[in-house]
């Protein structure tokens, strides 16, 4: 394996501040290696241990030597070299991250935290309200469709959150030309896999829907491809706009944009989407019996007019053209794991009042949470290595304990999020049921344990897959910024539904079942 100088975008910064450190360390070996076999596996410095600047470094030491790259398996023998290219790697990749207190990364964390578990309240009594149109109790496939839309938030403008946030902390949006170049490719991607991904979730709602009920009707399936392809690229445009002006933002006060994308783009993202579905549904409801002409006329215009417009601007783009081809693997299945949220969300509306109001919140939160650790380790990953490569602060397959806890660099911000989950849990739960009841508020001891304990477990199963998922893209050379965060959001959809659903089937059990009084 052969790394050339000019293989690895911004790199020359980081040699300019490690290469001379690495290059004093490896000038204590006299020769390399003649013979192939004299390989990493003979010495202290594994694959694993290998970083952005450790690498460069043996390749300027070789470059000065008259050579042009340098051969992996061509390292130095001594174990003297071996410890202090070792301890240069661990030294210079750590040097790369920025050395932010706990309470900090609280304070940043918190505040969009709570505003996003406002927005998710808000979520979750329009979807009480909204259960009441005529459209959703006619059209019962919206509600399949619900979690699907809401889910797009994480599918792709999370990923586009995570991508740009990235950029920004390895300084790659300094450049006002660049970072425009990267915006409108970036929106126009967006708008690409929102325009697929809606279609895709409709003909899925629709026919689930069909198979349950044992009824098809076209005009409905008209409706709700309509309905799911408007809400999905509107919504869609304005987050990206929010999340655009966050991430300039926090990079001008020199604050983590992973600790503040993502949460603040949830905190409207919910509520701006299902406002728009069931508005855009009611009113297409109206009229698809009598002008089924005009919901053909908006399919049309998007896959005929601006779905190539799109990918027109996308394919010329240099920051998007590689995601996509391969970016739709993790949006489809995360789309698909979000659809099966959707069937316990038809099926607990039915049995168990109120679940539509803390459905979207124990969704949101755990989404949310899980978004900023996995931003933050793809961060971190590109910052101090090179894809394949692990650096000396972390580990792939670690036990729950040292991913949540502490045992490798994230574990820090894991214990963060879990400690925080649990008062701003609390508040929301009270919140929402106070505003859903009018001032009244019902909640009993147990639901609040029950929807607490369900909730800690969700957020730790999602925490602890965040930490075995990026590690392993990395390890395969997917970039987590474009694939990850679709997996966890769609997959907290479903464990938060269901865990939810379990916590409202023990309540009843013990006869202590939430009774709102609306």
């Amino acid at each position: 394996m052969a790394y050339n100088r000019n293989d690895q975008g911004a790199t020359n910064e980081m040699y300019d501040a490690t290469g001379d450190h690495l290059s004093d360390d490896l000038s204590a070996c006299s020769t390399f290696p003649s013979t192939p076999d004299d390989t990493l596996s003979h010495h202290s410095i594994s694959p694993e241990q290998l970083t952005v600047s450790t690498i460069l470094g043996l390749v300027e030491a070789a470059t000065k030597q008259g050579e042009d790259v340098i051969n992996v398996e061509s390292l130095p023998s001594s174990n003297q070299c071996s410890t202090n290219a070792t301890n240069s790697s661990r030294a210079s990749s750590e040097m790369f991250l920025k050395k932010e207190k706990w309470y900090s990364v609280t304070i940043q964390i918190f505040i969009p935290f709570m505003i996003a578990g406002m927005g998710t309240i808000g979520a979750g009594l329009v979807l009480g309200t909204v259960e009441e149109y005529e459209v959703f109790k006619n059209v019962k496939a919206l509600f399949i469709l619900v979690p699907s839309i809401l889910g797009l938030k994480g599918n792709l403008d999370m990923c586009l959150a995570s991508r740009l946030s990235t950029q920004a902390n390895m300084g790659k949006m300094e450049s006002k030309t660049e970072m425009i170049k990267m915006i409108i490719g970036n929106i126009g991607l967006v708008q690409v896999q929102a325009i697929v991904a809606a279609c895709l979730v409709s003909l899925f709602a629709v026919s689930v829907s069909a198979i349950m009920t044992g009824v098809f009707s076209f005009n409905d399936a008209l409706l709700l491809a309509a309905s799911s392809v408007l809400t999905a690229t509107v919504s869609c445009f304005i987050l990206d706009f929010v999340l655009i002006a966050v991430i300039t933002l926090t990079q001008k006060l020199k604050m983590n944009p992973d600790n503040l994308a993502t949460p603040l783009a949830a905190s409207i993202g919910d509520i701006v989407s299902l406002l728009l579905l069931s508005t855009i549904a009611s009113f297409l409801y109206t009229i698809h019996d009598t002008y089924s002409w005009l919901l053909f006329t908006i399919l049309g215009c998007y896959l005929g007019i601006a779905l190539p417009f799109w990918i027109l601007i996308v394919r010329k783009n240099t920051y998007t053209r590689h995601i996509l081809l391969s970016g739709w693997t993790p949006v489809l299945l995360a789309l698909l794991i979000s659809g099966m949220g959707g069937l316990v969300l038809d099926q607990a509306v039915q049995d168990y009042p109120g679940y539509v109001v803390f459905q979207p919140i124990i969704n949101g939160i755990g989404g949310n949470l899980v978004s900023v650790q996995s931003s933050r380790i793809s961060t971190m990953l590109h910052q101090t290595t090179l894809p394949g490569i692990f650096p000396p602060h972390t580990k792939h397959i670690v036990p729950p304990w040292s991913a949540l806890f502490k045992g490798v660099y994230s574990a820090k911000t894991a214990r963060i999020l879990l400690l925080m989950s649990v008062p701003g849990q609390t508040v929301f739960v009270f919140v929402a049921d106070v505003i859903y009841n009018h001032g009244t508020s019902t909640v009993s001891a147990a639901f609040v344990f029950s929807y607490l304990t369900v909730g800690v477990i969700q957020l730790m199963l999602l925490l602890y897959t965040a930490h075995l998922l990026t590690h392993t893209m990395w390890r395969f050379k997917i970039d987590p910024d474009n694939s990850a965060i679709p997996y966890l959001t769609a997959l907290g959809d479903l464990l938060g539904s269901t865990l939810l659903l379990l916590a409202f089937m023990f309540l009843r059990s013990i006869n202590q079942e939430y009774s709102p009084v609306v």
